[in-house]
């Protein structure tokens, strides 16, 4: 009668054993394809960052060379080449030791 209390015990025992195993590899297995999707996600994520860098650099890019052109206007602004220029232009103003040629009609 002990030997069957005995050996009813140790199944028990290992059938405890056995689901804490099953159990055990359950988890394991679950926070492992957690990781793997949220690792994917990472991953498109980063590229989708990679990709707006790249924009933005470009974009990083063009302002600069804009605020080159625009500094290069500001100084041209300021010479007195820039202001005969819009005397001609807008003003219809001519310097004195200029002719002026029209179209005959």
């Amino acid at each position: 009668m002990r030997d069957t209390r005995r050996n009813r015990k140790k199944r028990q025992e290992r059938t405890g054993n056995r689901m804490a195993l099953v159990g055990i590899t359950f988890v394991v297995l679950s926070l492992a394809v957690a990781i793997n999707i949220r690792g994917s996600s990472l991953e498109t994520k980063n590229h989708e960052y990679q990709v707006r860098q790249e924009i933005l650099s470009r974009q990083v890019e063009a302002e600069k060379e804009r605020a080159k052109e625009l500094e290069e206007k500001r100084v041209f602004v300021q010479t007195k080449q820039y202001i005969e220029q819009v005397a001609k232009e807008k003003l219809g103003l001519v310097n004195p030791d200029e002719i002026l040629l029209k179209p005959a009609e």
